[in-house]
């Protein structure tokens, strides 16, 4: 395979890697993708705390009632 076929190749590799984006399209897609994970988590954790707040709270009613 000559250096410019294997370029070709390689070449054509990264277009379908990159789903026919551009490097600059790719980067901020990436980038949402990033800021939407790290939303997820950040709700996720709030889940986790109001669940806690909750559980604390409902046991504290329960102990004043019994």
């Amino acid at each position: 395979m000559t250096e410019e076929e294997l370029a070709l190749k390689a070449e054509r590799m990264l277009d379908a890697a990159m789903g026919g984006l551009t490097p600059h399209e790719h980067l901020i897609q990436s980038s949402l993708a990033d800021q939407e994970a790290e939303k997820v988590a950040e709700r996720a954790a709030a889940i986790a705390k109001n669940r806690e707040r909750a559980l604390r709270l409902l046991a504290e009613i329960e102990k004043s009632q019994g």
